[in-house]
């Protein structure tokens, strides 16, 4: 059973879903790769608490690392990458190609950027921190101004406005 909230934040709505209690979808507006919003289930805050005060946590500076169980939906190769994400410490980026050498598979680095664009639970899974080898912002599923945000927020410098 899916139900879902939308949570304000510095980035504009985000609509958080969850199947059986569990996280499976951080959504922003305008996302590419968003599900239909009849897919979200019923609109229901309960089981979003915890998810809420991480976020908010992290919003406000005072966490780096979430801690929120999740169901990553998708194929392995996907998950495996989310996961890499998932390693990329708080502040600093890397790029396609570091994470397709770090799954095995120089070669990977395209495969690597469609994973990554399909990413699920933006923010918490944090595909805003891989840029392109030369270091540009290269995609992203909540738009290319909200993505420097977040990694200028990250990394302690001003942000410009997004909206």
């Amino acid at each position: 059973m899916k139900q879902h909230t939308v949570l304000d934040s510095p980035y504009g709505p985000l609509t958080l879903v969850a199947e059986d209690g569990v996280l499976c979808g951080l959504y922003m507006t305008e996302q590419r790769h968003r599900p239909s919003e009849e897919t979200f289930g019923d609109r229901d805050g309960a089981p979003f608490a915890e998810a809420t005060e991480q976020l908010e946590a992290y919003f406000a500076g005072e966490l780096q690392d979430f801690t929120l169980r999740l169901r990553l939906n998708g194929t392995p190769f996907q998950r495996t990458v989310w996961d890499r994400l998932r390693a990329i410490p708080y502040g600093e980026t890397r790029t396609y190609g570091e994470l397709a050498d770090a799954l095995g598979n120089p070669a990977a680095s395209r495969a690597v950027g469609l994973a990554n664009g399909r990413n699920p639970i933006g923010i918490i899974v944090p595909c805003h921190r891989v840029i392109g080898a030369s270091g540009s912002l290269t995609g992203y599923g909540g738009g290319l101004a909200r993505k420097q945000r977040l990694l200028d927020f990250e990394r302690g410098e001003p942000a410009g406005a997004l909206f």
